[in-house]
């Protein structure tokens, strides 16, 4: 849903002042501010929302409080999770400030998400978390990778490289062989933006060479960019799709870059196929943000400083959510019950 498809689907007799009116240059720019993915995302939300109010003869835009709420409800009945509604609520905000209108009030629909999450407690589903992949369960998705392949090359460096940035998917798939940089001590990445820089300020991390040739992402990263230049490949996307030929692939089918550049969703489909490969427990839990996940909880086991892991990591000073990933890890670490004398 962009902002000229908003238009056209508001009132054609509303008039619109001059003064308010955007260049072609101005909302490509508005509209690239949001990533790709969320656009995507969005983009469903919205096409779901206006069938089902033309299923209901309700109107979409502009749509009403009561109208939102419902929506909500019926997403409720279907078992969305709690965030998949909300991000349904932004994708219709969205759309209608595209379409210069005052989004519908939330409230009523706001209380709906909050009893549709008590619901699920009751109902013993609780938030979904991505399981933190340990540095022994990285070991074993390496090992079961056949890097005579050009996939099982690609997909050794990724995974140790996602684990070693605690990256998320979405800067592993945007990375750019010019981001990245070889010197004596290691490789360092440029992260040119991420999902809490909104001023695209970027971060550089730096990651040393490591004691297993087959773990180290500086001799994994090398060896995958190896195998690139060998296919005359020097310069675009770091991470690319392989077609089932073993050959690099170009031309998207679906989602996808001309380029060849792999998804967010592609990162997630590699680490949790591995992980099946590999056997590990409850391997379904796996997704690409085990590897950001796991990043913080054994860098945090080893004692490293807080700060220096959120640093790294792209977190902010004191977050909130990377201090949930530590008060998992120190669950029975540092059990406030150890050693008390009962």
């Amino acid at each position: 849903m962009n902002e000229i498809e908003a238009r056209e689907s508001a009132d054609p007799t509303t008039f619109i002042d001059p003064n308010e009116q955007l260049s072609e240059a101005a909302r490509r720019r508005i509209r690239e501010s949001v990533p790709a993915s969320t656009r995507r995302a969005y983009a469903g939300d919205w096409r779901r929302f206006t069938h089902w109010c033309d299923d209901h003869q309700r109107s979409h835009l502009p749509a009403t409080a009561a109208t939102l709420a419902e929506y909500v409800s019926h997403l409720a009945d279907e078992g969305k999770a709690a965030s998949t509604i909300e991000r349904a609520m932004a994708a219709i905000t969205v759309a209608h400030a595209a379409a210069d209108l005052p989004p519908p009030h939330t409230r009523p629909a706001r209380a709906v998400v909050r009893r549709h999450r008590a619901e699920l407690a009751e109902g013993g589903r609780g938030v979904r978390k991505a399981k933190a992949l340990t540095i022994t369960a990285l070991r074993a998705m390496v090992d079961t990778l056949d890097i005579s392949t050009l996939a099982g090359v690609r997909d050794r460096a990724l995974i140790v490289v996602g684990f070693a940035l605690g990256a998320r998917r979405s800067e592993l798939a945007a990375l750019n062989i010019a981001d990245l940089a070889f010197t004596d001590h290691g490789l360092q990445i440029a992260i040119r933006r991420s999902k809490t820089d909104k001023e695209s300020v970027g971060r550089s991390t730096a990651l040393p060479y490591t004691s297993r040739p087959a773990t180290c992402p500086v001799r994994t990263m090398q060896a995958w960019l190896d195998a690139l230049a060998a296919r005359r490949e020097t310069s675009g996307p770091v991470f690319r799709r392989i077609d089932r030929h073993g050959n690099l692939g170009r031309v998207p089918h679906g989602r996808g870059e001309a380029s060849g550049r792999i998804t967010g969703q592609a990162v997630a489909i590699i680490v949790r196929r591995t992980a099946l490969r590999a056997g590990l427990d409850a391997a379904s839990a796996f997704s690409g943000h085990s590897l950001r996940r796991g990043f913080a909880t054994e860098t945090h086991r080893r004692g490293k400083n807080p700060l220096r892991i959120a640093r790294h990591g792209g977190w902010k000073d004191g977050s909130a959510t990377l201090a949930g990933y530590i008060e998992d890890a120190d669950q029975w670490e540092d059990n406030a019950l150890t050693d008390v004398g009962l």
